[in-house]
């Protein structure tokens, strides 16, 4: 997570892949803190609920990128129209994000472009997102492999390789220091209490 407006030279270098680019917003809950748990309500539509699972390993390309992997487990509930989910109360802060989404695939090893071709084949998302909490902007580069287990690093490791074969731009390179979910920076970014609007 860096703080600050998306660079357009960042958001350049991203198209090398098509993806798709989708504005949505999140509204999360910061207290009572949930140890290991990340609760929302994403775009309205669905409570979802993130369980931490471990950190199996570190993701390391060299002078490009580092930082650990995640394993998240979720869970999703649909919402009817008629639930109160256009608030946040207390405890609740809301997060709008602008997020582009290239998919990647395995085959003989490697990561390609495009979705997997059956249902819970290996998969891998690349997500560059600019989102804005309480006003202030911060931007990020997001991964998240599905399918299963056994395939999930292969997977998010063939899939950073070739996202980060072409250098960032200004030579930006994304640490460890920086490296961390969104429940972290959360919990480090906005102090429990009544919502403003971003």
């Amino acid at each position: 997570m860096f703080p600050g407006d998306l660079d357009t030279a960042i958001a350049r270098w991203f198209t090398r892949f098509p993806a798709q680019t989708r504005a949505f917003e999140d509204i999360y809950l910061l207290d009572p803190q949930l140890p290991a748990l990340s609760v929302k309500i994403r775009s309205r539509h669905a409570f979802e609920i993130k369980a931490y699972r471990g950190s199996p390993a570190i993701l390391d390309i060299a002078g490009r990128a580092r930082g650990p992997l995640q394993s998240w487990q979720k869970w999703s509930f649909p919402l009817g129209p008629d639930s109160p989910a256009a608030t946040a109360p207390d405890g609740w802060i809301r997060v709008r994000k602008t997020r582009r989404i290239s998919h990647f695939s395995l085959a003989r090893g490697r990561a390609v472009t495009g979705p997997a071709r059956q249902r819970g084949q290996p998969a891998c998302s690349a997500e560059l997102t600019q989102a804005r909490l309480r006003g202030q902007a911060w931007w990020t580069i997001g991964f998240e492999a599905t399918g299963p287990a056994d395939t999930l690093r292969t997977m998010l490791e063939a899939t950073a390789t070739l996202v980060f074969a072409q250098p960032l731009p200004g030579r930006t390179v994304l640490g460890a220091a920086s490296s961390y979910s969104y429940a972290q920076w959360l919990t480090w970014q906005a102090s429990p209490g009544p919502n403003a609007e971003p």
